[in-house]
């Protein structure tokens, strides 16, 4: 389908109230609006304060309350609104656990949405330098308001882990070095070839070091006012991780049987890379298996220009080969743009394109500081997971259907457990299809399914309590016990997987939603494909399921086979 046969669906009541949210919403948060590729408020931050949060619970309840009386008008309506009570339901009853103003850990709070925003930001003109210096002025007022909200939670008692705040300091800190982000960001600053005049240069700088001294502050004040009262514990419980494992996947599901089933699923896993590494070397193991292919020339790339080139020829590849084959990819989506991020945190990830495409869906390689040596055999598989069949053909397809959808279904319906599931499903399907025959590359998806497996087991035992395998010890979990079982199914560099243990630990529930996803995206397609027998159409299944945009897992389910 392409913008020129797409058939315009009537705007509806229920149309209108998600909208109206989806305005209101990117009004109250200029930093989502950012990341959406909404116009408005290129200036501002978002309002951080516990009365920032209270505005943000209002628009849901008053949202609620209009879709409880809302009629729908036909299927798209009825996914809308059970989609939107779900998320701003699951939403409120966060912001009432105190979860909004408490949030603090390595990847995901206000901490790092204040920086990461800029990434976004153009960076070609004069004036988008304006822009840029006058949002990165008002990062002070920003912090201030978040601090407020830290207090607010530590006056309840809700303190996030003492690693957490550790490593958050370490964070902000790390932005404020001579080769830190506001350093680098005020040297690399030009348009096109030539500097900024002096007058903005200054500008620029000015908003830099105001910046750079508020996370400086911020550091400080971590250590001083939230580390003494900071728990040792890791474990956020378990009536607090039902709650955010139902946030991330938009489904309940039975954590003892999927704690269980993960311990399975990294057994499994782990057989097969034996049997790769028995083919590489008989009798080697699946370590002295990592070890041939990273010393395969093969699979070596030199330096972020060359992991750039080669994530775009691949991203690029995929696409022509799977258009119209497997995958209706519309013209617009087929354009995506690898980057390598100015952080050095060691993560990949995806960021939608705008609502106009003016802006493309782009893949991001964080690359930590002092990495030039890459291998691809254990990289291919991410590439499809960001890219296409991945993240980009699932966001940016929705953000396409524009005749088909409302804005909130478009642009921010998003559940963990959809996208991150999806992702990890179009890896399967590339593996299916024949992508991962090579055995460097089939190690590779294997291994990152190894370590998509073991957090789940790592993320639900230690904040439920669970018993520990007995490989590890057994009884408690505790920080030793889970490193020693992430390194053994991890097979990634070190630094990253230390980042990624503190991950789980401080973002409960989050980690195993791509594989609990994945497991029920497989489960959804088994299940129509029994139902419709040898009338089944993979692409036609697809096309379905992705039209329906990124809900909650058990409204996809629902609305794929036709029960809301």
């Amino acid at each position: 389908m392409t913008a020129n046969t797409q058939t315009a669906r009537p705007r509806t009541d229920v149309d209108r109230i998600a909208e109206t949210y989806f305005d209101a919403a990117v009004a109250l948060s200029p930093i989502n609006a950012t990341f959406l590729g909404v116009p408005g408020g290129e200036e501002d931050l978002d309002d951080l304060s516990p009365a920032g949060n209270a505005a943000a619970s209002d628009l849901r309840r008053t949202t609620l309350e209009a879709l409880a009386s809302a009629v729908p008008a036909d299927d798209v309506d009825r996914v809308t609104v059970d989609a939107m009570t779900e998320r701003l339901q699951l939403a409120e009853d966060r912001y009432a656990a105190g979860l909004d103003e408490m949030s603090l850990n390595v990847l995901a709070s206000p901490l790092q949405s204040v920086r990461d925003v800029f990434d976004l930001m153009p960076q070609a003109t004069a004036a988008d330098w304006r822009v840029f210096a006058a949002r990165m002025g008002k990062i002070p007022e920003a912090l201030e308001g978040y601090r407020e909200s830290l207090l607010l939670a530590r006056e309840r008692g809700q303190v996030s882990p003492r690693r957490q705040v550790e490593a958050c300091a370490e964070q902000s800190r790390e932005l404020t070095a001579d080769d830190g982000y506001f350093a680098k960001i005020v040297a690399d600053a030009a348009v096109g070839d030539a500097p900024l005049e002096s007058e903005l240069q200054q500008a620029l700088q000015a908003s830099a070091r105001a910046a750079s001294t508020a996370y400086g502050e911020m550091a400080d004040w971590l250590e001083r006012e939230l580390l003494p009262h900071a728990p040792e514990a890791d474990a956020c419980g378990r009536e607090r991780y039902a709650l955010e494992s139902r946030y991330f996947l938009g489904a309940t599901v039975d954590l003892e049987e999927t704690y269980r089933w993960g311990q399975q699923e990294v057994a499994s896993l782990h057989a097969q890379m034996n049997e790769i590494a028995d083919g590489l070397e008989s009798g080697a193991s699946v370590q002295r298996g990592v070890e041939i292919l990273d010393a395969d020339e093969r699979y070596a790339l030199q330096g972020t220009d060359a992991l750039k080139a080669w994530m775009q020829e691949r991203a690029d590849e995929v696409i022509a080969d799977l258009k119209d084959v497997h995958f209706d990819i519309p013209e617009p989506v087929q354009r995506i743009e690898c980057m390598i991020a100015p952080t050095q945190t060691g993560g990949i990830y995806y960021t939608g394109p705008s609502d106009d495409f003016s802006r493309p869906g782009r893949m991001w390689w964080s690359v930590p500081k002092g990495n030039t040596e890459f291998r691809t055999w254990n990289e291919l598989t991410t590439v499809y997971h960001e890219g296409v069949p991945g993240h980009h053909l699932q966001v940016a397809q929705t953000v396409y259907r524009s005749e088909l959808l409302n804005k909130w279904r478009r642009l921010e319906a998003w559940t963990s457990g959809h996208g991150e599931g999806w992702a990890l499903y179009a890896e399967r399907l590339m593996a299916e299809l024949g992508y991962m025959d090579d055995p460097g590359n089939r190690m590779g998806w294997l291994a990152g399914q190894s370590l998509r497996a073991a957090r789940v087991v790592i993320d639900i035992g230690v904040h439920c309590g669970f018993d520990a395998p007995d490989e590890v010890g057994g009884g408690a979990w505790d920080y030793d016990k889970a490193w020693t079982y992430l390194t053994r199914y991890g097979f990634m560099d070190e630094k990253i997987l230390r980042f990624e243990l503190n991950r789980y630990l401080g973002w409960p529930g989050q980690a195993p939603s791509y594989k609990i996803g994945e497991r029920l995206w497989l489960q959804l397609r088994d299940e129509v494909k029994q139902r419709e027998g040898d009338a089944f159409d993979l692409k036609a299944f697809h096309r379905r399921a992705l039209d329906i945009g990124g809900v909650g897992l058990d409204t996809l389910r629902a609305a794929v086979l036709q029960e809301i």
